[in-house]
């Protein structure tokens, strides 16, 4: 996964956990409302941000195990191939002070 897409995720988790707080603030504002529709539509609305928060959650939780996967995936090629891991490392490292020289 690259750190594109890692950051749109990032910032998708975000507005989503901003979005369900934004309403369950209005929820809030809302319970004195009279009227048995409004009772109803509340109580839709809240069903709908508990799936909501639930679904989030579960993505969080995903996306969490997935990076620790890839951390201990790394960790093991690292320690199973110190002098490539170094040689590679270095490579990079010489491609970006070629890269940050030349502007």
């Amino acid at each position: 996964m690259s750190a594109f897409n890692q950051t749109q995720k990032d910032r998708l988790m975000n507005d989503l956990h901003a979005v369900v707080a934004e309403a369950e603030g209005l929820l809030r504002a809302t319970a004195g409302s009279a009227g048995e529709g409004a009772a109803e539509l509340r109580a839709k609305v809240q069903a709908s941000l508990d799936r909501a928060k639930h679904n989030l959650r579960d993505l969080q939780e995903a996306a969490v195990e997935k990076a620790k996967a890839a951390g201990r995936a790394t960790d093991n090629y690292v320690h199973e191939n110190p002098w490539q891991s170094i040689g590679l490392a270095a490579g990079i490292g010489l491609l970006l002070g070629m890269l940050i020289t030349r502007r």
